[in-house]
């Protein structure tokens, strides 16, 4: 299977990273075709320009700033996200792929008015993620990733692709047996795909 793995965080040395770089290893000895994105490592600009958001609709251009980023997604039969939850939501480069990569004509296209969903070659989903607070505070503040995974991504994929989320929260307060824990989590979730 292609997969594609999108990564978004600064610090090589995180448990973050660690995970990146065990999904794309694990992936890997699996025998899935894995295109890695580290979006710090490749200084992938999230900021949407004025020219792009004036060309947002025209199918001919408004892929091209990002062409590189658009075919790796086209191309891919699934899709691994690994960040850590910041404010309750995503690190700033990751929204930013997602506002500039996710264009018309690439995730949804306008029929009559109505939004329909069209990256149709991605058939699973598997997020991998941490965050700094408990489940409850997470809960209580609407916990908008998981939504938007469960959610936007679920409705922009294939229809019924499975998307799976695992989340170690408490970061703060994590031990290397949590830590642990929940890797072998994941390691179960990537030998299911």
């Amino acid at each position: 299977m292609r997969i594609l793995v999108v990564h978004a965080h600064p610090v090589a040395s995180s448990f973050n990273a660690s995970l990146f770089r065990m999904t794309v290893e694990r992936l890997s000895k699996a025998g899935h075709q894995v295109d890695a994105i580290d979006l710090y490592r490749d200084g992938f600009n999230p900021v949407m320009s004025e020219d792009e958001r004036l060309n947002y609709h025209d199918l001919e251009t408004n892929r091209k700033p990002v062409e590189a980023y658009v075919d790796r997604l086209l191309d891919a039969e699934a899709l691994v996200l690994v960040y850590p939850v910041w404010n309750y939501g995503f690190p700033a480069i990751l929204k930013g792929w997602f506002d500039r990569v996710f264009l018309p004509g690439v995730s949804f296209g306008l029929v009559d008015g109505k939004v329909r969903p069209t990256l149709h070659n991605i058939g699973k989903i598997l997020v991998i993620t941490s965050y700094g607070g408990s489940r409850f505070r997470s809960w209580l503040m609407g916990d908008p990733p998981r939504k938007i995974a469960n959610r936007m991504l679920r409705a922009t994929v294939r229809p019924g692709a499975p998307v799976t989320y695992l989340a170690h929260y408490e970061m703060n307060l994590s031990t290397d047996q949590t830590r642990q824990s929940f890797m072998s989590r994941v390691e179960r979730a990537l030998d299911r795909i």
